[in-house]
């Protein structure tokens, strides 16, 4: 069967960021689309932190939602965060800008982005949501699907001409494909997991900390983060590993708890006073990357979002990375006439490298930021980029401007900062190179490095 404008009806599975964003786009193009969710509708219970990361918008992600149309919505609800603050352990703050002048990424909250994504969608006649439905059967061969309601049993089954499968990193409809006949899946988890905390907001609505910034206490193997949100908190999240010296069992009791934040983070004591409170009733989670292909089946099927490439936070890419699959895939219905059977197959052979390369880049960032940040080499590495930035525009972009304030593929990304990791290798070994970090050698190594790359 060919899936074109002929059968204008669509199955997206997962009613999260990615899902609730493919629906619009779906029903801008005046399909008919059903979308299943297994939770409850979070618009009616309101939204429950606790095991969120608070999201960092960048140029992908905004690509998204201005090519949807919902961009000044969701300009509302978004705090510009310019740079780093890096907080010491002795409480010293150092603020490291992102990028240029005016670049910023946007401190978002999961649950209200969220909320907000699946009112714009319902707001289309065309757009239909069934919450509390969990995926329990795809028949690939048809494809026919199968849901079933959590509180009441109900079991509906539909035949789908589309079906775009945006359930997360533990996707119902990836397990189906995982069944099938040469299909590659590899999941891996960090050490680390990952706790939420909140920092609360000050008299009157105001922040207790610098708002215009991402928040960073890196303390070598853990880190904690803090990101604001727009009604005068922080959403924080300590990484820390699961098992060892120092790690999330040996936090056991309140006193552990106090003695951990004393001696690591004491300027948060102060700004969290129900810390102890939230740490002991706040689940602590884990941190995957899952990496698969074929992302699809049989040009009926697609996997996106998490349900293809879930990754580690520390990139803040993992929601840009699903919005840009969005952009990506309405390009190509333009371009290719909504003819489904052509589109998803090419859709998941162009994007399957850059899923792989964005879950690399993620996981080299972790190490930057609970590491490098405050050491002195890469604080010196830093300086020099910028530098060489400035001087050669044309000829030198950073890789982390490359993969927040550009939407050069993530592939790409990853093969340059191979390149400048061995160019920064060179430059940092010269002599005297903490004084002339901007000098003429600095400047020759550079020049050599573009010229045998041409």
């Amino acid at each position: 069967m060919k899936n074109t404008t002929e059968s204008r009806e669509a199955i997206i599975v997962g009613a999260g960021l990615v899902g609730a964003l493919w629906a619009v786009f779906l029903a801008r193009r005046g399909y008919a689309v059903k979308v299943f969710e297994r939770r409850s509708d979070m618009r009616g219970e309101g939204y429950k932190g606790g095991r969120s990361i608070n999201l960092a918008m960048s140029e992908r992600g905004w690509c998204a939602v201005e090519k949807a149309g919902i961009r000044e919505k969701i300009e509302q609800v978004a705090i510009a965060m310019p740079g780093r603050m890096m907080h010491s352990i002795a409480g010293d703050l150092t603020f490291q800008a992102y990028g240029k002048e005016n670049e910023a990424i946007y401190s978002v909250s999961r649950g209200g982005l969220n909320l907000a994504l699946l009112n714009i969608a319902d707001s289309f006649p065309n757009v239909e949501f069934f919450f509390d439905y969990h995926c329990v059967n795809v028949d690939l061969d048809h494809p026919i699907i199968e849901f079933e309601h959590q509180k009441t049993g109900e079991r509906k089954t539909f035949e789908a001409p589309l079906i775009f499968a945006a359930d997360g990193a533990f996707s119902a409809i990836r397990y189906a494909l995982q069944r099938s006949n040469r299909f590659n899946y590899r999941q891996f988890y960090l050490e680390h997991g990952y706790k939420e905390l909140t920092i609360p907001a000050a008299a009157a609505g105001k922040h207790r900390m610098e708002p215009g910034a991402l928040h960073i206490w890196p303390r070598g193997n853990f880190m904690l983060i803090a990101l604001p949100n727009a009604d005068g908190s922080f959403t924080c999240t300590l990484f820390l590993p699961f098992e060892g010296e120092i790690s999330f069992e040996k936090l056991d009791t309140e006193a552990a708890i106090e003695a951990f934040f004393q001696q690591y983070f004491s300027d948060v004591l102060a700004l969290i006073p129900t810390l102890i409170q939230e740490f002991q009733r706040n689940p602590t989670s884990s941190l995957v990357t899952v990496q698969c292909d074929p992302w699809q089946w049989q040009g009926r099927i697609l996997l996106l979002g998490d349900a293809a490439h879930a990754i580690v936070p520390f990139y803040g890419q993992g929601m840009n990375a699903g919005f840009e699959d969005c952009t990506i895939l309405d390009a190509m219905c333009d371009e290719m006439g909504d003819d489904w059977s052509a589109i998803i197959p090419a859709f998941a052979r162009k994007r399957v490298q850059d899923g792989n390369a964005i879950a690399e880049l993620a996981q080299r960032n972790f190490i930057e930021m609970r590491d490098l940040v405050g050491d002195p080499k890469f604080l010196l590495r830093k300086k020099i980029t910028a530098d060489l930035f400035a001087k050669f525009p044309a000829d030198f972009l950073p890789v982390y401007s490359m993969v927040t304030f550009s939407n050069i593929a993530y592939h790409v990304a990853l093969q340059e900062d191979d390149a400048q990791n061995k160019l920064f290798q060179e430059i940092l070994a010269l002599p005297n190179i903490e004084t002339e970090w901007n000098g003429p050698a600095v400047e020759m190594v550079f020049r050599n490095w573009l010229a045998a790359r041409k």
